[in-house]
């Protein structure tokens, strides 16, 4: 056998081979599909309400959910006297490389909920942006940890930098996460 059919067959045995690899990694891919309202539909009247009238009408549904609702796929928002909750069961789209929700999605839980909670303080005609979130990762997430509840609340409300605390828990109601969060008040354009 001639050293370019030799060459000819290790080629065809290695083309066979990432063929089938390719065809393996094929079988295992999900697709996730997702819709959302135009966001301009979720800011309407905000400036006109204030921060609780805003987030109570979201939860009731008479306002639609931000495009990141849908994008993480929270399952349900709610304002509970001074606090808000979002609720969120973690999926394998939600998975870092080590098979667990990445810290970013886990961040998220908790940026929204201390944010919120901050809008709840505020009147008609007053928005907020967050300075700063340190989070602190207790447990790792996975799909076995259930449906993970993300708490908010203030802790601090000054005149113009409110502090707010979140807690991230499992369906046992085990600490996963936690988050401080410092947000500044701002006044809508006129």
């Amino acid at each position: 056998m001639s050293l370019l059919d030799r060459l000819s067959i290790v080629f065809h045995s290695e083309s066979m081979i990432e063929t089938q690899q390719m065809a393996d990694a094929a079988a295992s891919v999900r697709t996730r599909i997702f819709t959302w309202a135009d966001p301009a539909a979720t800011m309407a009247g905000g400036p006109q309400l204030s921060g609780r009238e805003h987030l109570e009408a979201l939860a009731r549904g008479e306002v639609p959910s931000p495009p990141v609702a849908h994008m993480v796929d929270f399952q349900t928002f709610d304002v509970v006297d001074d606090t808000v909750v979002v609720t969120m069961r973690p999926q394998e789209f939600h998975y870092n490389p080590l098979g667990t929700v990445h810290g970013g999605v886990i961040a998220l839980l908790l940026d929204t909920v201390a944010g919120c909670a901050v809008h709840l303080t505020l009147p008609a005609g007053q928005g907020y942006t967050s300075l700063d979130l340190d989070t602190k990762f207790v447990r790792p997430v996975t799909m076995a940890s259930g449906t993970v509840h993300a708490v908010g609340r203030v802790v601090h409300r000054g005149s113009r930098v409110v502090h707010a605390e979140a807690t991230l828990t499992d369906a046992r109601g085990k600490v996963l996460a936690t988050a401080t969060s410092s947000c500044v008040v701002l006044d809508y354009a006129a």
